[in-house]
């Protein structure tokens, strides 16, 4: 199969070492409007350099698309036009317009549409998924240092997106409510913000991004009747509690059965990667698909768009306890 890359950015570069490292791949070739970066990384992978991402295009059978969120949207037109398939970072587009229709025209064209939630590979949530019963409530907290990347965006679509995919897929029920705060510190855009998302079922996440913090930390706990699991996503781990019915310690706490595993070999982007090679192979529909990557974008901009009214008004999160 000939794969490409489209961006070489930070991400991108690694994108390109996984398809040049893969049995079955041939990486034929990187494009970037920097012409420097292309060919370094080319150079790198021993592949073509393209300064115009179009003139990869009609070498190749699929794609990563690892260019800024506001290209997302003309650069899958030129990939459905080609007839190439792709793997789209995140967010899937800036608008849920955009997105409806590219999943559209992929659709029509039978293209594979896969979009880069890294998370959904990770190897502790993928190891959580079969101890999940009935969610009843999720905190989830994603907060980084400063870096001077992805900060063309709200800190929503940068970090807090990643959480949003998660909680849809876990919990099963229609989002009711939201309820934001959420500031700018170092940006134009939010870097600080918290979400409560209320679903139909009853069931509440309580997510809180950052990316001004002095530390990083990338942890969901997931409390539902009888157990809680708790996934650190830095470090690859997954820890479940199970509470013993009718075995209580002195203090009237059940007891309880504690299991850690870790998986400090994981590595999500080749799993991803290998995932979306697979769908093309099969022409199977992706664990992540653009219906999937549409739903978290459009929780995401409601995020976004609450939190934006409430800085017009003048309301910004005087407490964002233990994020900063």
């Amino acid at each position: 199969m000939k794969a490409g890359v489209i961006g070489v950015g930070y991400l991108g570069k690694f994108h390109a070492q996984k398809y040049k490292a893969m049995e079955g791949v041939e990486l034929v070739g990187v494009a970037d409007v920097d012409p420097a970066a292309a060919k370094s990384i080319a150079e790198e992978n021993d592949c073509k350099a393209f300064s115009d991402y179009r003139e990869l295009l009609k070498e190749v059978d699929a794609v990563s698309v690892v260019v800024p969120t506001s290209l997302h949207y003309k650069v899958a037109l030129d990939c459905i036009e080609a007839g190439v398939d792709m793997l789209m970072e995140k967010p899937i587009t800036a608008t849920v317009e955009q997105a409806d229709e590219i999943i559209e025209l992929a659709k029509e064209r039978s293209l594979i549409l896969q979009v880069g939630h890294l998370e959904r590979f990770n190897p502790a949530l993928v190891a959580m998924e079969p101890s999940l019963t009935v969610p009843v409530f999720i905190e989830s907290q994603r907060i980084s240092t400063f870096k001077n990347r992805g900060v063309d965006v709200d800190v929503v679509l940068d970090l807090m997106i990643h959480d949003i995919d998660i909680i849809l897929n876990i919990i099963k029920s229609p989002l009711e409510t939201i309820h934001t705060v959420g500031a700018p510190v170092v940006t134009d855009f939010t870097d600080i913000a918290n979400a409560r998302l209320i679903f139909e079922n009853g069931a509440t996440a309580n997510v809180t991004v950052s990316r001004i913090s002095r530390t990083n930390t990338r942890r969901m706990r997931i409390f539902q009747p009888g157990s809680f699991i708790t996934v650190d996503f830095a470090n690859r781990k997954v820890m479940t509690l199970h509470l013993k019915k009718g075995q209580f310690q002195e203090n009237g706490m059940p007891k309880q059965d504690v299991v850690v595993n870790s998986f400090p070999e994981g590595d999500a982007l080749n799993l991803e990667i290998l995932h979306f090679i697979e769908n093309v192979r099969n022409r199977t529909t992706p664990l992540v698909s653009g219906e999937e990557g549409r739903r978290a974008l459009d929780v995401a901009l409601q995020v976004i768009k609450q939190i934006k009214d409430h800085q017009k008004l003048g309301v910004y999160a005087e407490d964002m306890s233990g994020t900063r």
